[in-house]
């Protein structure tokens, strides 16, 4: 018997929506790289993208614990003396969908699909989204395990 490897062609996926306002950023965010990667699906495959599309709602209402809101995030200009800090809170007062995409960006691999993965996810900063025509699957984070 041969191991099965996946198609391109055989992929089909399928479109989630999750409420950040649920759970903290490290659950949703785990939650919804296990979707973009596909890996609970059982014709996963390593070199092939076998993701789903997730859309995430209600980034405002984002979650964090502890003293996360006052942890402080560093990007660089490419400059010399380039470097930009900002705090959490700061960042979910000004965009708060980009403090979602970034942790999520974490937990993909760094590899060749992670581009074509985050493309496929979407992030809302209220409940309304344009992708009902898509018919999108409602995943409560609570019933994750």
């Amino acid at each position: 018997m041969s191991t099965y490897s996946a198609k391109p062609t055989d992929v089909k996926r399928v479109w989630y929506v999750i409420d950040a306002s649920e759970a903290s950023l490290g659950r949703i965010s785990t939650v919804v790289a296990n979707l973009l990667t596909g890996k609970k699906k059982p014709m996963f495959t390593h070199h092939i993208d076998c993701g789903d599309y997730v859309v995430v709602i209600n980034s405002d209402k984002l979650v964090l614990t502890g003293n996360k809101l006052e942890k402080p995030n560093y990007r660089h200009t490419g400059y010399p003396g380039g470097i930009k800090q900002t705090t959490n809170k700061e960042q979910i007062e000004k965009d708060s969908t980009r403090v979602i995409e970034k942790a999520v960006y974490g937990m993909i691999p760094p590899n060749k699909l992670r581009a074509d993965r985050m493309k496929r996810l979407k992030v809302y900063t209220d409940e309304n989204h344009n992708h009902n025509a898509q018919q999108p699957n409602a995943i409560s984070i609570k019933d994750i395990k």
